[in-house]
């Protein structure tokens, strides 16, 4: 979350500097966007599930449809700016995470991030990461990259960076959008040449 945010952040700052409008924002329009909540839905709900065996799949699952949806999305939204790189990182992050059952996470880079020494990361009430170790596969993709801003810190994926750096760059791209001056759906009056 952090590295998203950070990324966004940087984005609206330099779309303002280079003439970007905030009031852009309004104008965005995603085919299919519904899907997005669907996803988020899903990647929150795992946490409510009760302690039982069946929970860890049923977990994995819902993480695993989630970014399905999320994959979806972009396909549908391809010739936008940025949604191709949005879709590298999607499609690596599900990969990882359904050969693995989980997103690996790497112990070092967990202490790099916290700023404690750490011999594994706590994740025992986590259904989407796992431990990486020896039997983890593609740990290329995994969260193996420490990010730490004063106190705050995360670990990513390569997955992580294409998937902000390309909503960075479609936000940033939509907000330098020459402004809509005729809107979807907006009333009008007709002018003198409509009286003919």
């Amino acid at each position: 979350m952090l590295w998203l945010a950070l990324v966004l952040f940087i984005s609206l700052a330099v779309a303002l500097l280079r003439g970007g409008r905030l009031t852009n924002l309004g104008d965005i329009r995603l085919r299919a966007w519904w899907l997005l909540i669907i996803s988020l839905a899903l990647q929150v709900a795992p946490g409510f599930l009760p302690d039982a065996d069946w929970s860890k799949s049923v977990g994995i699952a819902m993480i695993l449809v989630s970014f399905g949806l999320l994959m979806l999305m972009v396909i549908l939204n391809r010739r936008r700016t940025g949604m191709w790189l949005v879709g590298i990182g999607i499609l690596m992050n599900l990969t990882v995470i359904a050969i693995n059952g989980g997103m690996p996470v790497l112990a070092e880079a967990a202490e790099v991030a916290s700023g404690f020494t750490v011999s594994s990361p706590d994740l025992s009430n986590s259904f989407e990461y796992i431990p990486l170790d020896k039997t983890s596969r593609l740990t290329f993709f995994a969260d193996v990259i420490p990010l730490r801003v004063a106190t705050v810190g995360q670990v990513i994926s390569l997955g992580d960076v294409f998937f902000a750096v390309g909503l960075g760059r479609f936000l940033e791209h939509e907000l330098r959008r020459p402004r809509r001056w005729f809107r979807k759906g907006a009333s009008a009056q007709p002018g003198s040449a409509a009286e003919r």
